[in-house]
């Protein structure tokens, strides 16, 4: 049995690079940039007014009796106009181009219509209410970096610089797994000794908020069948995450079955709670990942979070984020095991908090449903009060 950080480091050694591929603007949402994205030209493009009003040339002499004619009107996506009388002004929209030779726009609130014109009612400076060109960044400048995650903020970037598609690395194909005769389909009526699905559904719905969609699958704890399936599936996705099967049971095959079909394994058991009797390994000549985690649902929610998902970041660039929390009272660890504890964040005096769950152990599904993450206390630690400690969100907190 190994420790929880070797067990993490030996998963990443396993990252793999599926490629990338062209996916649509409006369907690039949540991937991952497999290109660096470079300006193409100068923002903004042009001399821009950031007000409704007017447009002159200053002189260090207007004052408040300092009155301009209207000589014509610069409206935003019309070409630049030209002021060619420095006592005129130009009415301008906001976005429009700034004319030639006008170097202050004056908002409408600061001046006074008269009956051909307009007069400054307040103190002016040169240059104010225009968004100079390339005043934000230059052409040619890097605006998004490879590896950089797509929001709804990198798509307005994406447009602006015409990226109507979006080259992004490709996401691996993915099976979800479920093992056990004791298992029925969440529609049924289970008998007394049976009990709903419930490991598959929601491994699908963590994997859908990575924008990842898998296919779910269900195998009997019969060897023939599981080697059957299991090699069809080992052919068809490059990982295969499943639930149940890797215990010390008399019906837990999956170990048995993994090796005769070739299957390397690179480690069993975990130094860990919950999560303790995870597989992991990898396929000699397919080069699927197996993640096979055990089937209590807490475990499965646990190790996807602390294994899967650090693996799925590294294999698509992107760096996965570290989190800590204070501990709202304190905790201790006499095991020579490191302990995932469910808590629920809050805020006290601006600081994130955390309180630990009552749960009954790793079978407490509803226990998930109130925990907003993780704390990790490692092996024979104990933390008092207002201690920061490692945490694993899974779920928004605030």
């Amino acid at each position: 049995m190994i420790s929880f950080e070797t067990a993490l480091l030996k998963v990443l050694e396993f990252t793999e690079d599926y490629g990338s591929e062209l996916v649509e603007l409006q369907s690039s949402q949540g991937r991952t940039l497999a290109e660096t994205i470079i300006a193409d030209r100068d923002f903004p493009p042009f001399d821009r007014s950031t007000k409704d009003g007017i447009a002159i040339k200053y002189n260090s002499d207007i004052g408040s009796d300092t009155s301009f004619k209207i000589a014509g009107i610069a409206q935003a996506g019309s070409p630049q106009l030209t002021l060619e009388d420095e006592s005129t002004c130009i009415e301008i929209m906001t976005g429009a181009m700034v004319p030639k030779n006008a170097d202050a726009v004056v908002m409408y609130e600061h001046t006074r219509k008269e009956n051909d014109g307009f007069s400054i009612t307040e103190p002016i400076k040169k240059g104010q209410n225009i968004h100079y060109k390339g005043s934000d960044t230059a052409m040619e400048d890097k605006l998004l970096l490879r590896g950089t995650t797509i929001t709804s903020a990198e798509i307005g970037v994406l447009a602006t610089v015409g990226k109507f598609e979006v080259l992004v690395k490709k996401l691996p194909k993915v099976a979800v797994i479920s093992t056990g005769n004791e298992l029925v389909d969440v529609g049924q009526q289970p008998l007394p000794y049976q009990i709903r699905k419930s490991n598959s559904h929601t491994l699908i719905a963590l994997l859908q908020s990575e924008h990842l969609e898998a296919n779910m699958y269900h195998l009997v704890d019969e060897p023939i069948v599981l080697k059957k399936k299991l090699d069809e599936l080992l052919n068809r996705y490059d990982v295969l995450l499943l639930s149940g099967g890797v215990s010390k049971g008399k019906f837990d095959f999956l170990p048995s079955t993994f090796d005769a079909l070739g299957v390397d394994k690179v480690f069993h058991k975990v130094m860990q709670r919950p999560g303790k009797p995870f597989w992991f390994g990898k396929h000699q000549s397919q080069k699927t990942i197996i993640f096979s985690f055990p089937g209590n649902p807490v475990s499965t929610f646990v190790n996807y979070h602390t294994y899967f998902l650090p693996w799925l970041n590294k294999t698509l660039g992107v760096p996965t984020s570290q989190f800590t929390v204070f501990l709202k009272e304190p905790m201790e660890n006499k095991t020579d095991l490191t302990l995932f504890i469910g808590v629920e964040i809050g805020l006290d005096d601006g600081k994130l908090m955390a309180r630990k769950i009552s749960s009954t152990g790793s079978g407490d599904l509803l226990s998930l449903s109130k925990a907003g993450g993780f704390v990790k206390l490692n092996p024979r630690e104990s933390l008092g009060a207002n201690k920061l400690i490692s945490f694993i969100p899974a779920r928004r907190i605030l």
